[in-house]
């Protein structure tokens, strides 16, 4: 056991951790999707609000939907995880950047953490309990069979 980090090469704790990482990140744009579908033209006139046509409003609840079940499942998720890094940090500044109001400032790093953790996915990707290791190992068996 190692005395300074006793979480050192625990697949238990890192499997879990990768996945509860994944729910986590994928839930606040699951919910926010079908929030946006809910309140669909509240939502289109937020977006107007900021200067964006409102027939994005389609493409992002596709993204925040589509894109959230590819994280939660692990699929794709190195690449979707960049897609919502850059969305992350683009959705702040166009939306939160008026950092002299509290509230904002508070969303506009909430955004950057959130990039963050998906830049971690992307670099490290989904860990073992996902859709993107099983389709790795079948690829994998097929290359050493071949």
């Amino acid at each position: 056991m190692n005395i300074i980090n006793p979480l050192v090469n625990n697949t238990l704790f890192a499997n879990a951790s990768v996945l509860l990482a994944r729910f986590g990140l994928s839930a606040i744009f699951i919910l926010a999707g079908l929030n946006k579908i809910q309140y669909f033209d509240g939502n289109a006139q937020y977006m107007a609000s900021a200067g964006l046509p409102s027939e994005l409003l389609p493409l992002v609840i596709a993204f925040e939907l589509i894109g959230g079940l590819f994280i939660l499942t692990g699929l794709l998720s190195r690449v979707t995880a960049l897609a919502f890094a850059g969305f992350s940090v683009v959705s702040a500044v166009l939306f939160h950047a008026n950092l002299a109001d509290p509230m904002q400032f508070i969303m506009f790093f909430k955004n950057i953490a959130i990039a963050g953790g998906f830049l971690m996915l992307a670099a490290h990707g989904a860990g073992q309990w996902s859709i993107d290791q099983v389709l790795g190992n079948k690829v994998s068996t097929r290359k050493q069979t071949a």
